[in-house]
């Protein structure tokens, strides 16, 4: 996740959730944790029972709502201003932890002369280029490190300030040190940019935005920051509810930055929460489905790359502290583990046998892309794209255009069978006879039917064990991958085609249990092998730059130390100590809390007592404690390097956030994110006000795909907006699963949520003419999609800007197979997408809701288009 990354260094959860149980304060924001996390959040539960004050800030009032403290209804898309509002409470009361702030933050550096902010521009930074719809982010750096110019475009393009995940972002500190001013008084540091930037986001703006009232938002900030500091500590929950934004990086951002004034990341019972949810949805991204990455967070080499040097530099600097400067160790033990034996010095250890990124190779665009006939075939393993993605009529649109598409799932799911029972047949638009893709289907094993390991939210790795055998032509996904990369090389053998050579050397030698690879094996060569001894390594520190070393996932290193599975470790809790070290294994090291040095003063002696964590002995040399720490462990606290030390050995001994180039976390990021150094208020790409803060819309990088397939509802300057008058945000259930392929096929799950259903306030339901477990139909210029109306409370109308504001909201679990059908919600939502991840804004958009089943066949299509005359709708990328 790009804000964790360029916050703190590494893109995952700063914290396990165990540890929410040490909170004095739980904040959840964009997230329904009871509901759709209900394990983890016992531990809410067990920081409510000790005292701590829960508060839930949501559309909505849910399950989580329910148990908390107070719930606070706010606009979706709004949280940058709430949370921009907490800041400027926090700092126009001087109530930030200013000795944790001032030694472990960037907060005394300097910024170039050069940067402009959003107070002077009207909404935008200084760098910004109209014609790429892109910053040069030269002017955001540190003063005396700042380039002359930055490749802005390319990084819009490519999605380049995410490859940083688990390093941060590459720094060039090189020069000396960094000019800062430790009072925080200079007018150009990090404090005051801050400062000024949230100075406008007042209680008052906050009402005016959110449609909070001032008395409720004060009540969080005094909840907040009263159990902040450095007798308490704070913790800051949130999920896709924050991330499935156009501005989703920055409102983590916004997150982290109040978490840092505050002194509560690395600290028990502190710390910002991501939480991704189900396995194996962590280590998807750790050893990634994602285009933009190799494991372990590495960048994808792009075609500027010409060598593994030139690589190598694009993402160190050379100056540069931490641990990140020793990417080359990781990289060619990558390569190593890759490519075997082909892989060495003389042939720059296979790295030209990498792909490289030329583009956006994204979902949307690969949807795009299909639907433009530009892509032939197509695998789809564990995805239903035809229902569980935004804007689910062109994936399916993409999907009727390919050659062939193979589908393995449990069941039979809509992406399988679009081609005969879509929505698309029932209009006219697509018949079974005409369709040109063949589909092959390949039934998956589920998780119980097959061993291996799942990392979830918490950076966790813990190994399961083959439950029952799978059924008949079932089969494991490493089953299906290993053989159709066997059966491919096979087919390749003898080939003198260059580009065959990637797949015909790579090493695929694993150990086999009958027909199937052996998955602790996988986990053995992910963990990493000293290939002088054959034995696995202990942790990524071992891992070396020349050949000697192979390592799937460095971040996973030490998970099979000692040649042990640590990953299928099970000690009771009452059998051992704070934090449960012997129960999984968690990335990096075994470490529960990341950056955990920041629990401890300058000096190395705990903030406090209460809240001790690790600290400094003294007498033994070393930093010990309750968890592993994130530090390394025999450098004591007043350490200062030789002059020209790099990487590792440049750390102090008070620089915490050994991932970061320069050693401490970014209150302002001065790399790393493609929309800006600090969070700025934007409305969503589709709202139904304007900006009360700038004159800027929207955020200005967002990619928005303009083409006729794509269209959106016009929104503010623009005309027509009262078309589509109320806000739409969608969520899940816990009762059913993402996309319902699995959920939709069971009687139980079914007999709870048997239909799918909109939520409106009594307000809207009068205004509408909605009847109570009636019909409605909600209506985009994309779709319209008919549910059951649940008329409720849960929903508040918002004052906003001077006027009332309607919300609405839907589960999105129905596709029209299963036990229980209905339409796709996600048919509503169109791809507009963040400029750092390109992650789409599915939690906020802008509807209409009339009363009554909607319109059937090819009327369907007639009346999405008189919505779209009357909306006076393009599909023209705007300024």
């Amino acid at each position: 996740m790009p804000g964790l990354g360029a916050s703190f260094g590494r893109g995952g959860a700063t914290d396990y959730q165990q540890d929410l149980a040490n909170a004095d304060c739980v904040v959840i924001m964009g997230s329904n944790m009871a509901e759709a996390h209900p394990v983890g959040f016992q531990w809410v539960m067990e920081a409510k029972a000790k005292g701590a004050e829960v508060i839930h800030i949501d559309p909505r009032f849910t399950r989580t709502s329910a148990v908390a403290d107070f719930h606070v209804p706010l606009r979706a898309g709004s949280d940058i201003a709430f949370l921009g509002g907490v800041v400027n409470h926090i700092l126009t009361n001087d109530l930030y932890f200013r000795e944790y702030v001032v030694a472990y933050t960037n907060a005394a550096f300097l910024v170039d002369e050069r940067f402009a902010d959003t107070e002077d521009l009207d909404g935008l930074f200084s760098g910004y280029d109209p014609a790429s719809g892109s910053y040069d982010t030269a002017s955001w750096h540190y003063e005396s490190l700042a380039p002359d110019e930055s490749p802005g475009g390319k990084d819009k393009e490519t999605s380049a300030p995410y490859q940083h995940g688990s390093g941060g972002p590459v720094l060039e500190t090189g020069a000396g040190p960094i000019a800062n001013d430790p009072t925080l008084t200079h007018p150009r540091c990090v404090f005051q940019i801050l400062r000024r930037h949230f100075a406008r986001y007042t209680p008052e703006k906050v009402a005016e935005i959110c449609g909070v009232p001032v008395e409720q938002f004060q009540r969080v900030c005094d909840a907040w920051t009263s159990n902040s500091g450095r007798e308490r500590t704070g913790a800051l929950v949130y999920s896709v509810g924050w991330t499935q934004h156009t501005t989703g990086p920055q409102n983590i951002r916004a997150g982290a930055i109040i978490q840092l004034l505050l002194g509560n990341i690395g600290r028990p019972g502190g710390g910002l929460y991501a939480l991704r949810g189900h396995a194996n949805i962590q280590g998807s991204t750790d050893i990634p489905t994602l285009f933009n990455l190799l494991p372990g967070y590495l960048p994808m080499p792009d075609t500027s790359h010409e060598d593994l040097g030139h690589y190598l530099d694009s993402i160190k600097g050379h100056g540069q502290k931490g641990f990140w400067y020793c990417a080359d160790r990781y990289v060619v033990s990558l390569l190593k583990e890759y490519w075997g034996e082909k892989a060495t010095k003389d042939n720059d250890w296979c790295f030209d046998y990498l792909p490289r990124i030329s583009g956006d190779h994204g979902t949307y665009r690969t949807a795009m892309d299909m639907a433009d006939g530009k892509i032939s075939g197509y695998l789809l393993l564990g995805q239903n794209p035809a229902v569980g993605s935004a804007h689910a009529r062109l994936q399916r649109r993409g999907l009727a255009n390919l050659d062939w598409l193979v589908v393995r799932d449990l069941a039979m799911i809509e992406s399988a069978t679009f081609w005969k029972d879509g929505p698309e047949v029932a209009t006219g638009e697509l018949t079974p006879e005409t369709c040109r893709t063949e589909v092959f289907f390949f039934p998956a094993s589920a998780h119980v039917e097959k061993s291996g390991s799942f990392t979830q939210t918490q950076r966790m790795l813990q190994w399961r064990d083959k439950a029952v055998e799978p059924r008949g032509d079932q089969r494991s996904d490493l089953w299906f991958v290993y053989h159709l990369g066997r059966m491919l090389r096979e087919r390749l053998a003898g080939s003198t085609d260059e580009r065959d050579r990637p797949l015909l050397d790579v090493t695929w030698d694993y150990e086999m249990e009958g027909d199937e690879p052996s998955a602790e094996d996988v986990l053995r060569r992910i963990n990493g092998v000293d290939l002088t001894t054959g034995k696995p390594v202990n942790a990524y520190t071992e891992l070396k730059p020349d050949g000697t070393t192979s390592c799937g996932c460095w971040i996973y290193a030490g998970v099979y130390a000692d040649g042990v599975n640590q990953a299928a470790r099970r000690k009771p809790h009452d059998e051992q100590g704070h934090y449960e070290p012997e129960w999984g294994w968690t990335w990096p090291a075994n470490r529960r809390v990341l950056y955990n040095r920041a629990s401890a003063d300058l000096e190395g002696r705990p903030w406090s007592e209460r809240k001790k964590l690790v600290w400094w002995d003294a007498e033994e040399e070393k930093w010990t404690g309750r968890d592993v720490p994130d530090f390394q462990p025999t450098k004591p606290p007043g350490f200062r390097p030789e002059e020209g030390a790099v990487g590792p050995d440049a750390l102090h001994g008070d620089d915490p956030f050994i991932m970061q180039a320069d050693g401490k976390a970014w209150l302002f990021a001065p790399g790393g994110l493609s929309d800006g150094p600090l969070p700025t208020h934007y409305e969503p790409h589709e709202s139904p006000v304007r900006n009360a803060l700038y004159g800027q819309q929207s955020n200005p990088v967002r990619k928005v795909y303009g083409r006729p397939d794509n269209p959106a509802n016009p929104s503010p300057p623009a005309a027509h907006s009262e078309v589509f008058p109320f806000v739409f945000t969608a969520a899940r259930l816990t009762e059913h699963h993402t996309a319902g392929g699995m959920s939709r096929q069971l009687p139980y799950l079914a007999e709870l949520q048997p239909e799918l259903f909109v939520e409106v306030s009594p307000a809207l339901a009068a205004e509408r003419g909605l009847t109570h477990l009636g019909w409605a139909h909600v209506v985009t210029t994309r779709a319209a999609v008919e549910a059951r109306v649940f008329v409720t409370e849960r929903l508040t109308p918002l004052r906003v800007g001077g006027r009332v504001v309607h919300q609405v909201w839907m589960p999105y679990h129905w596709g029209n197979t299963g036990l229980v059908t209905g339409d796709v919600v996600n048919d509503l939502i169109g791809a507009f997408v963040d400029p750092n991840v390109f992650i789409q804004e599915s939690k906020v958009l802008t509807c209409d809701v009339r009363p009554g089943r909607r319109p059937t066949g090819p009327a369907l299509l007639d009346y999405l288009e008189d919505y779209r005359r009357r909306a006076c709708v393009t599909t023209e990328e705007p300024t």
